[in-house]
């Protein structure tokens, strides 16, 4: 019997037999949540529960805009941000149902156009590599995150992306990896992954507060807007638009559809009595795929939490909890958080939103809510979770202001800003370029679409980029001055680019 599947029997035959429930679930549930909200900061938050295929809870809590009196309700659309994932799992399970596609298929047999910097890899790769996250390529996502990139560029980019590890041998969360998985849909269904998706999952679920992508969400007229917490003061950012990493992250929706979405899963993806994905395939995702060494899965809640396994489905972070299996994702993407978790064995699904960036809450509301319905001592997970992120947050204070301390006063630039307005490309073709434009005496970054920022001269020939979209918080740019006096390279963080040599400087008056 392979490893893995000996964990989960393992698990099964010492868990304990089920506690009694509490007298009654969930009560003083709401003020626990409003507490928790005040400590954590988050301005709004949608909470929906499913237990044994009833919907028994769904309620908004606080404000869709921070200083607005638009409240949250269970209607309220939010990015679901990676539990997109579990979406694109699914659709690939419907078309191995059909025969045309196999977990074990070469990603090359349905993409023959694909490319990866290994020849070696690009025949190896198979889809289920491209969902457990184990290609041996790091995350890579510099190539989609705030970047004018389609989805066709993230597809050409790849072969310049080199594989830090051997296939199958380490866990590296990557959303290129469903990203690609997306287009297999395409291939495979003769539709694109969100027209697939649409058709044959939402709409049979009758999930119509659900958006594939970001199209059509500005005519929605209950939608969370996103935060970010910016020197202790959550302050909104921009909604922004990650259709070309689709299928990883860019779905939105409400807590009553995703209610819908669970009760599916828990009915190992039938409807109404209908099925849509075999039983096989069903199990197959919710099976450990790949193990995660405990220091990659959320480590300060796997403190807490303490299961004895912690793996990768199939589209799903997978552990044990209590002596069940807990099947979970979280989704955080700019000013957004999402978890989502199933517990089988009981019936018990749950959906957490919240429109602040990271908003760590979430992990303690998630197993608050699972222990309201095994049953036993109620546990403060809120208060046991806060100061281990509260500390983390201090860590990265403490750097910075390492950092800051190291400025050299009194410097100026080696040259004019405007010698250093150019375009800067990256040599291996992976990142999106920075294009410097010199503007009534300023130096302006820009990464494309809303990703723009001011430079302030830090010291030396080091500039600082405070964005626009504060989500992406600052960059430091680095500049490189030849014995020529020209500036041929930029390093923005930890990436180099080279300035293209066909790029006039770009300049305004």
């Amino acid at each position: 019997m392979p490893i893995l599947r000996r964990a989960l029997v393992a698990t099964a035959v010492l868990a304990s037999a089920p506690a009694a429930a509490q007298e009654r679930p969930l009560d003083g549930f709401d003020a626990y949540v409003q507490g928790a909200m005040r400590d954590w900061h988050v301005p709004g938050m949608a909470i929906a529960i499913v237990k044994d295929d009833s919907v028994v809870y769904a309620r908004g809590f606080g404000v869709r805009t921070v200083g607005g009196n638009d409240r949250v309700d269970e209607h309220t659309s939010f990015a679901i941000a990676s539990t997109t994932k579990a979406f694109t799992a699914t659709a690939l399970a419907m078309l191995v149902d059909e025969g045309k596609v196999r977990w074990d298929d070469p990603v090359s047999m349905h993409l023959p156009g694909f490319r990866l910097y290994d020849p070696a890899l690009t025949g190896q790769l198979t889809v289920r590599d491209l969902l457990t996250h184990r290609t041996g390529l790091p995350g890579s996502d510099a190539i989609w995150f705030a970047s004018p990139n389609t989805s066709d560029d993230i597809l050409r980019r790849l072969r310049f992306v080199r594989p830090f590890a051997a296939l199958r041998t380490r866990y590296q969360y990557n959303n290129v990896g469903y990203m690609v998985a997306g287009r297999v849909v395409q291939q495979a269904s003769g539709v694109p992954w969100s027209e697939f998706v649409r058709s044959r999952i939402l709409q049979p679920l009758g999930m119509g507060e659900t958006l594939t992508g970001y199209a059509g969400l500005a005519e929605r007229p209950n939608v969370a807007t996103p935060h970010v917490e910016v020197n202790d003061t959550v302050i909104p950012v921009p909604y922004l638009d990650f259709d070309n990493i689709g299928p990883a992250g860019s779905m939105n929706s409400s807590v009553s559809d995703m209610a819908r979405w669970i009760r599916f899963q828990l009915d190992s993806g039938r409807v109404a009595g209908r099925r849509l994905v075999s039983a096989a395939s069903h199990r197959e995702m919710l099976t450990p795929q790949f193990l995660i060494p405990a220091a990659s899965f959320y480590p300060e809640a796997t403190r807490l939490s303490r299961p004895s396994f912690t793996a990768y489905g199939l589209g799903w972070f997978l552990q044990d909890y209590r002596g069940r299996k807990l099947a979970m994702h979280t989704g955080s993407i700019d000013g957004m958080t999402a978890i989502l978790a199933l517990v089988p064995e009981e019936r018990l699904g749950l959906v957490i939103y919240a429109n602040l960036d990271h908003a760590e809450v979430r992990h303690a509301l998630m197993y608050r809510i699972v222990d309201e319905f095994l049953g036993g001592p109620r546990r403060d997970w809120s208060a046991e979770l806060r100061p281990a992120y509260t500390q983390a947050a201090e860590r990265e204070r403490a750097a910075e202001r390492e950092r800051r301390s190291h400025r050299a006063a009194g410097t100026r630039p080696s040259l004019p800003l405007q010698a250093y307005a150019g375009t800067y490309v990256d040599a291996d073709s992976i990142q999106s370029a920075v294009v410097l434009r010199h503007v009534n005496g300023v130096l302006v970054a820009d990464l494309g679409g809303r990703n723009t920022a001011p430079l302030e001269h830090w010291h030396h020939d080091v500039f600082l980029a405070r964005w626009a979209n504060r989500a992406m918080g600052e960059s430091f740019l680095s500049f490189i001055i030849d014995e020529r006096g020209r500036v041929p390279r930029m390093r923005m963080g930890a990436n180099e680019r080279v300035r293209a040599p066909d790029a006039p400087a770009a300049s305004a008056p």
